[in-house]
């Protein structure tokens, strides 16, 4: 008996991209605020594109407390819902090609949200990531940090409770 030949690597790469792509895209927020992720394997880095819109003080100037708090927070809720989208798309469950921002998984709801900021965001380019730190069929829990030049030094940081999906049960 012999084994089904494994899909080519771009087939597997642009279905993930696709999936992760319209998920992001959903969210008309995450748009206008100018985020988008990174996918290296089942990795996911956040990157919030510098623009002017974004700066709440412009005497320093400094990003605004909002738009880092509204970017951990999406970059929480893309992990989580990634990491249980990723087994359906792995297995075939979710075609991707299904996903569009009409017609998205539902995602998970914040229960609470709380944020740390450690020093002002400069007007450049943030980064985040994300790690779920439990993850039921119910409830969920993730930490995540942002930051812009160096990684070892972040410019917020939250955790963060999240009600699942029903979709999300098994």
């Amino acid at each position: 008996m012999s084994r089904p030949r494994p899909e080519p690597v771009q087939v597997v790469k642009q279905r993930r991209d696709a999936a992760l792509r319209a998920l992001v895209d959903g969210v008309p927020y995450m748009r206008f605020l100018g985020i988008s992720f990174e996918r290296h394997g089942d990795e996911l880095t956040g990157l919030l594109s510098y623009s002017d819109k974004l700066i709440g003080n412009p005497m320093l100037p400094a990003l605004h407390g909002g738009v880092t708090a509204a970017f951990l927070e999406f970059t929480a809720i893309v992990e989580l819902s990634w990491s249980f989208l990723w087994k359906d798309i792995e297995s075939g469950r979710l075609d991707p090609a299904t996903i569009s921002p009409g017609n998205l998984p539902r995602l998970p709801k914040t229960i609470d949200f709380t944020v740390d900021y450690l020093r002002s965001g400069l007007p450049r380019d943030a980064y985040a990531r994300a790690r779920v730190t439990r993850s039921g069929r119910r409830y969920a829990s993730v930490q995540v940090e942002a930051w812009q030049d160096n990684r070892a030094r972040p410019i917020a940081q939250a955790a963060a409770h999240f009600l699942m999906p029903q979709s999300a049960q098994s």
